[in-house]
């Protein structure tokens, strides 16, 4: 039986089953607003009381699948002959573990069953050549088998899978398949960090590139997280900042370490040691008063200074649908806030959310909206700075209108609309069965007009598969839509006459799944009447599906519906029976009881006759297993001889197989002591009992008196009452606050409104929390009368170019005022005079169809019922939609402001030709090629924006110099791109060179160094020469800095070592005849006789080797050796007898898992193990570290560090140890110790 409190089309597809699927939102808004019998924390002791629903994130996704399937395109049976349809494939970008065989999956349905093949890199890919490879059965999904060798990135590449049969051909994305990396770290020997205190430090982590990134974490050498705050936070890039460094800095040192997901390793980088500079020693107490601190240590206070990002201005680009995250550090004494703005606007408080400690702000799931200037001000008492940075929104290809697979009967018409947008605009391509359309043979029933094709007379010949590919430079989306031409009756697709039971006051769905072709029309009877069910209470939907929006006992029934096209009809039914809801209506109380006593804990449940009851209890939310101590009745739950286990939260949970009702107390057990005098302070303050009696008196049109009885205070004063109402037209079962009043009365005067139909609860609340709510009273219904108000929020805004949409707020029941609420919708053409146009709607929204374009409309939205109309309503503008614009900028002239930067100034656009709100100007240009012969270029279009309301002059920068650009732009309202400018072209000068690339130094003896460069990546212009500058240094001692300078063409030099200790520190940079370009610099290798600390873990320890009591030990067990291979020696040649442990298993002996780099592993797969691990005698995977290892410490999983770097959780990776069982060390190691021993 169907569970009808879920939506059915979760449980069940529409096309196999007759379905309903009922969604509880009337009786959970209902059962949500009579929490304040029983809401609160444990601590406060409150009762819960409400009906058991799904989480919320389980509801909410209940819900959207739910109403997605009411707009479910109508499938084609499977008996039936149809092209394939694509239905499962991989990710577009799929990244796999190097340690797994590959899987790229493809399945696809059809009839006849569909055969597949591959591309690779747009190339037929032949699976029969290659061995490792194979195909699933009756599926596409392609395998790749490593067990005989191979290596995964042998077939890294870009995959496409064609699922066909005799009806056409359907394509699965293009899939970009690649191996995960974890490169090793660059070994570097690191010196001390010195630093004075009070200033500002950032320590890199510059971690090896991996695929996917790897996670930053920063902890000491000795495996302790590095606290966090204010002061000292990590950044986005992975880099340490210090606002100021104080003394307390150096009391550890500072290894930045990267986690890699696929391969599950960690990699550590040698750790910093800082030293700071100080004119105070170091004194705990000089660091106990924050504020203080500072001058207590004689640290200079300063204005804040930028760290991240530098300067006081930057430009950051996202892509539309992702989180965009801005960061900005800063230093300073004391340590600077920061607070985050948005020119012109506020922040989306519903999208913003600031992390560590504001230093950075995100905003999910970034729309156009989103764009613009954002600042940051980082200030203290010395004063304050800001940074702006200018955010673009890109977007991705996303559907406007999705092709959707068309069905059609022979001599129909149909059309398939591929419609996407973006930014940049995306292009469209259409094909047919996985070629492009322009190269498949001619259909003359087939009109392709940009993005739709139109099908006219179609034939049984006319079936295909159509793929449209839209596209822009940040993305693309691929989608398959058949045709498919087909003559068939209807029919139904559900079991027949079926059984149904639901709740009352759900909403509820009966689906009826149907086909035929062509596509029937569907309508709904009930009980056998000649009306079709629409409107009121029943609404049908595009796919037929009928939906009862609050069902009452008079909904039960038998439902029909009916299904006809021209070759003939189909019908089904099902019988709908109405259950009342399960209540407990006697909830168990909160109870404080000395030990050793007898609990009763009340559960009083009312419940559908028809329907099996079952009560069961939870202690603490998990079951309560029924002791010798305690009895279980129908309506209660006995606990004899009370003992302090006893003590905890308890629910009842009352349910039958539709439904279920809880609710929730607490038991509080008190020890045994001395009887007090002061019975006060003898019992513990709890929440006041409920009120009780309430009575109406007073009765009047517009207002009421509500008396009550209070309950007891127990022992805290009652300080307020709350009065909630409810009415049973609107939203019956919903509690609202109505009014407050001081805890001294016990009556109060209530104002109404009219055509209500009230009932009235109270909640009475102390220090402690609030109590149940009370019985209801009565009810009072008031009298009807006119609306006073008008709905608000009305507005007008084009949804197409030749429309306009009147939107509001829907009026609530208090503002009702009478029955049969509705609104009179009036609009006008702006300054024009003309009549008002009016009609009266029921809704929320209305379309005026047929418009101009973007032209102002007059609106108002006046409410009315049975008694009369509103007061006059105010009067709103809107506009209709909005069209592409229709001229574009003219005169541009451009003015060549640096070798990077232009200055642009054009005419403005004639309003008349923008058709719509002038959003901005903008240029679109790009590098057509470099002024430097054979030098390569990307032609990659860019765009810069420029406000259509703050004139007609704008800059663009960014360019490369001595390069020739060409320029276009369009004008830009809300629909998008107008038509584009005449092409202009201009040139920029040159400009100083980027670094020279991939400097080389090589040290092939102790007295030649050798140094080697390639030409910069970007010349920028003609090349002069190169500017060398080295000098030598030993520890601190620096030498005499040498220039030399070379020509363009030399990219090599050999110097001579003034002697064979001293390093040398080199500057190589290149020349234009502008001037000296960027530099790089790079230090000679370190000479051989230098010790190279490698170990990940020096922590300053002195070597063990050179300890007296590591000799010592060393000694004696060499002696204690030789003394046993002694006695042995004599034993044998006295011919003495052993005995030998037959099958004796010996444990092979560990060796060190970690590498020179200072990485190692920590996952727990041993079925699948890295290099390095060792096989047992059996020839299973011997494990070699302890089940504690660094993993501890990363993030992932169910591990994660707070702001402030401590750590919470641990990471664990849980994976099959079927392979291990029985081989596994039973001996467990601290994190540290494991990483000692490694070392």
């Amino acid at each position: 039986m169907v569970n009808p409190t879920l939506p059915v089309s979760l449980l069940s597809s529409p096309c196999t089953s007759f379905q309903l699927s009922s969604v509880r939102e009337a009786e959970l808004e209902r059962l949500e607003a009579a929490r304040p019998r029983g809401l609160g924390s444990r601590e406060q002791g409150l009762v819960l009381r409400m009906a058991r629903p799904p989480p919320p994130w389980l509801h909410a996704a209940f819900l959207l699948l739910w109403l997605l399937s009411l707009g479910r395109a109508i499938e084609i049976p499977m008996d039936l002959s149809q092209p394939p349809t694509i239905t499962k494939q991989s990710v577009k970008d799929h990244i796999v573990d190097p340690r797994d065989n590959i899987l790229i999956e493809c399945e696809a349905k059809g009839n006849p069953a569909p055969s597949f093949h591959w591309t690779r890199n747009s190339r037929f890919f032949n699976i029969a050549k290659d061995p490792r490879v194979s195909m699933r059965r009756r599926s596409g999904t392609l395998v790749i088998d490593f067990r005989s060798g191979g290596r995964p990135e042998e077939y890294e590449g870009e995959y496409q899978c064609f699922a066909r049969n005799i009806f056409g051909t359907a394509l699965s994305n293009r899939i970009r398949l690649q191996v995960s990396k974890s490169p090793l770290w660059p070994k570097e020997n690191l010196d001390p960090v010195v630093v004075q205190e009070g200033a500002p430090l950032t320590l890199q982590c510059n971690p090896p590139p991996g695929l996917p990134s790897p996670v930053i974490f920063w902890m000491s050498s000795s495996m302790e997280p590095i606290t966090q705050d204010k002061r000292v936070s990590q950044g986005h890039n992975g880099d340490l900042y210090f606002s100021n460094v104080m003394v307390q800095d150096m009391q550890t040192d500072y290894s930045c370490n990267a986690r890699f997901h696929f391969t599950h390793t960690i990699q550590q980088k040698n750790p910093f040691t800082l030293k700071v500079l100080t004119n105070h020693p170091y004194n705990d107490s000089s660091l106990r008063n924050p504020p203080d601190m500072y001058s207590a240590r004689g640290v200079a206070e300063r204005t804040p200074s930028f760290m991240y990002p530098q300067g006081t201005a930057s430009s950051q680009m996202v892509l539309r649908g992702m989180d965009l995250l801005l960061e900005c550090i800063a230093s300073g004494v004391p340590t600077p806030d920061i607070a985050w703005y948005k020119k012109g606007g506020d922040l989306p408080s519903d999208k913003a959310k600031f992390e560590n400690f504001n230093k950075a702000l995100r905003i999910t799931n970034v729309s156009e909206e989103d764009s613009g200037e954002y600042f940051c001000l980082a200030s203290n008492k010395m004063g304050s700075i800001r940074h702006t940075i200018s955010v673009r929104v890109k977007a991705a290809p996303y559907w406007l209108d999705e092709p959707k697979n068309l069905i059609l009967a022979p001599g129909e018409d149909g059309r398939l609309v591929c419609r996407a947008n973006g930014n940049p605009k995306p292009t469209v391509q259409w094909m047919v069965n996985g070629e492009p359309l322009q190269s498949a043979p001619p259909n003359p029933n087939r009109e392709v007009a940009g993005d739709t094709i139109i099908f006219r007379d179609t034939q049984i010949s006319s079936r295909a598969v159509y793929q449209c590919n839209t596209s822009n430079e940040h993305g693309y989306l691929l989608a398959n839509a058949f045709v498919s031409v087909l003559d068939v009756p209807p029919r139904m697709l559900s079991p027949r006459n079926q059984h149904i039971r639901v709740i009352l006051y759900n909403r509820t769905r009966l689906d009826c799944p149907f086909f035929g072709s062509p596509i029937p029309t569907l309508r709904w009877f009930k009980n056998g009447q000649g009306s079709n069910l629409d409107g009121g209470n029943y609404h049908v939907y595009e796919n037929g599906s009928l939906e009862i929006k609050m069902i009452r006992k008079e909904d039960q029934g038998i439902y029909t519906c009916v299904a006809t096209n021209i070759l003939g009809k189909a019908e089904n039914q099902v019988r709908l029976e109405v259950k009342d809801p399960t209540r407990i209506f006697r909830m168990p109380e909160d109870q404080v009881v000395k030990r050793g006593t007898t609990v009763q804990l009340e559960c009083r449940v009312k419940h559908d006759p028809s329907l099996k009851l079952t009560v069961s209890w939870l202690k603490d939310d998990e079951p309560l297993h029924i002791g010798s101590r305690m009895k279980k009745e129908d309506d209660s739950l006995t606990i004899f001889g009370v003992a302090e286990r006893d003590q905890g939260s308890y629910t009842c949970m009352a349910s039958t197989e539709l439904d279920q009702d809880l609710a929730k107390a607490s038991l509080t057990v008190l020890a045994d002591q001395a009887t007090p005098t002061n019975r006060l302070a003898a019992l513990p303050k709890g929440r006041p009992d409920r009120p009780r009696d309430l009575e109406l008196t007073d009765l009047a049109e517009r207002s009421v008196r509500l008396t009550w009885i209070p309950g007891d205070d127990n022992n805290s004063p009652i300080t307020d009452y709350v009065i909630q109402f409810e009415e049973d037209q609107f939203q019956p079962g919903v509690w609202h606050d109505h009014s407050k009043f001081p805890g001294s009365v016990n009556s109060a005067i209530l104002q109404l409104s009219p055509y209500v139909n009230y009932q009235f609860r109270v909640i009475a609340v102390n220090e402690v929390g609030s109590s149940h709510p009370s019985l209801p009273s009565e009810r009072y219904r008031t009298s009807g009368a006119a609306p006073e108000s008008n709905p608000s929020d009305v507005k007008g805004e084009g949804t197409r170019k030749n429309n306009m949409e009147i939107t509001w707020t829907p009026m609530n029941a208090t503002s009702a005022f009478g029955p049969n609420l509705r609104y009179i919708v009036k609009w006008r053409r702006r300054e024009t005079r003309e009549t008002w146009n009016n009609v009266t709607v029921w809704g929320s929204r209305y379309v005026v169809s047929q418009t101009p374009v973007y032209v102002p409309y007059e609106i108002r939205v006046q409410a009315e019922n049975d008694f009369g109309k509103g007061p006059e309503p105010d009067t709103v503008i809107g506009y209709s939609g909005e069209d592409y614009p229709r001229a574009a900028p003219t005169d541009i002239k451009i003015r060549v402001l640096n070798s990077t930067a232009i200055s642009l100034q054009w005419n403005r656009v004639y309003s008349d030709t923008v058709q719509g709100h002038l959003r901005e100007y903008r240029a679109y240009y790009w590098r057509e090629s470099s002024l430097l012969k054979n030098l390569w270029v990307s032609q990659k279009r860019q765009q810069a924006s420029f406000p259509g309301d703050r004139g007609t002059r704008g800059v663009v920068s960014r360019l490369f110099p001595y390069s020739n650009y060409k320029l276009e732009m369009v004008v830009v309202n809300g629909r998008g791109d107008g038509p584009r400018s005449e092409t202009k072209e201009f040139p920029t000068p040159e400009g100083v060179p980027s670094a020279p690339r991939r400097f080389r130094i090589r040290q092939p003896n102790l007295e030649t160094i050798n140094l080697e460069w390639d030409h910069p990546e970007h010349p920028n212009g003609i090349l002069t020469g190169y500017t060398l500058r080295y000098v030598a240094f030993n520890g601190t001692k620096l030498g005499k800095q040498i220039v030399e300078n070379f020509s363009p063409n030399q990219t090599k030099f050999t110097i001579q070592r003034a002697d064979p200790v001293s390093r040398y520190r080199f500057t190589l940079g290149a020349r234009t005849q502008v001037g000296f370009g960027e530099a790089v610099t790079e230090e000679s290798p370190a000479p051989p006789n230098e010790a190279t600390p490698t170990a990940a873990y020096t922590n300053n320890q002195a070597d063990i080797a050179t300890q007296g009591w590591f000799i010592g030990l060393m000694c004696a067990i060499a002696l204690l050796v030789l003394i046993l291979l002694i006695v042995c020696f004599i034993k044998r040649s006295r011919g003495g007898k052993y005995p030998v442990r037959e099958k004796k298993d010996v444990p092979l002996g560990p060796e060190d898992p970690k590498e020179e780099d200072g990485s190692f592993d920590y996952s727990d797969e041993d079925n699948k193990p890295l290099q390095g691990s060792q096989t047992s005698l059996d020839g299973t995977i011997k494990q070699q570290e302890s089940d504690d290892s660094l993993v501890d410490y990363g993030e992932g999983g169910e591990g994660q560090f707070n702001e402030d770097g401590s750590f919470i959780g641990q990471y664990t990776v849980k994976k099959d140890k079927e392979e291990t069982e029985g081989n596994e060390s039973s001996e467990a190691t601290s994190p540290v110790n494991a990483i000692y021993s490694l070392a």
